[in-house]
């Protein structure tokens, strides 16, 4: 399959680049700083790519099977405001070079943690990952918007970090998943797995869906 892989360089993107290629994947990764990655790896190119500049979006995305975006705006003064612009120049790219699917890296801000409740809403979220939070939260109104789009969106676990690929994790749909201890982790190598899993064998077709151990 070819995927083009949006922030194939970060910390999700870079576990979700090693994971695709793993599986024998045609990668193509787009990134703002290529030099960044060593583009040697079996199946790998790298294009330098600016998110918000559609047109050439559009260019770097025609022929791929799916789109994985792992975009982000951590490094940006605008946090929310650059990333939900550039969602909505990947969404804009995705149709505009007729790719049939996009699966997005999502947040857990926007999960459940009670009937009318948000995970981001509680008073222990921390203030400074708000940012991020009300952006993918902003980006998922937008796919929920879309009525043609065929989208997929994973928000992990509240907490996600460097670990191991288990394969043994459990997945939900809009609420928080905690483990008997009450907390809520996946390591980015399962993540990575899961949202895999979802490209080769599409089960949340215009969904989120979530998962933690």
């Amino acid at each position: 399959m070819k995927i083009a892989l949006i922030g194939a360089s970060g910390f999700i993107g870079s576990a979700l680049r090693e994971e695709a290629l793993r599986r024998g994947h045609q990668v193509t990764a787009l990134v703002s700083q290529p030099d960044k990655l060593n583009a040697t790896a079996t199946n790998l190119s790298v294009k330098q790519v600016d998110v918000q500049n559609t047109a050439q979006l559009t260019e770097a995305l025609t022929g791929a099977d799916v789109v994985i975006s792992a975009f982000s705006g951590h490094a940006q003064d605008d946090i929310r405001g650059y990333y939900v612009q550039g969602v909505k120049s990947i969404i804009a790219a995705v149709k505009a070079a007729d790719v049939t699917r996009l699966v997005i890296v999502g947040g857990a801000g926007s999960l459940r943690v009670a009937a009318d409740t948000l995970l981001i809403d509680t008073p222990a979220f921390p203030e400074e990952y708000k940012p991020t939070a009300l952006g993918a939260q902003d980006a998922l109104t937008l796919l929920q918007g879309e009525s043609a789009l065929n989208w997929t969106m994973l928000s992990p676990a509240a907490e996600i970090f460097p670990g191991e690929r288990t394969g043994q994790f459990r997945l939900g749909q809009d609420d928080l998943l905690l483990d008997d201890q009450g907390n809520s982790r996946i390591s980015v190598q399962d993540y990575a797995l899961a949202l895999l899993d979802e490209v080769d064998h599409p089960q949340h077709e215009r969904q989120r869906f979530t998962l933690a151990y």
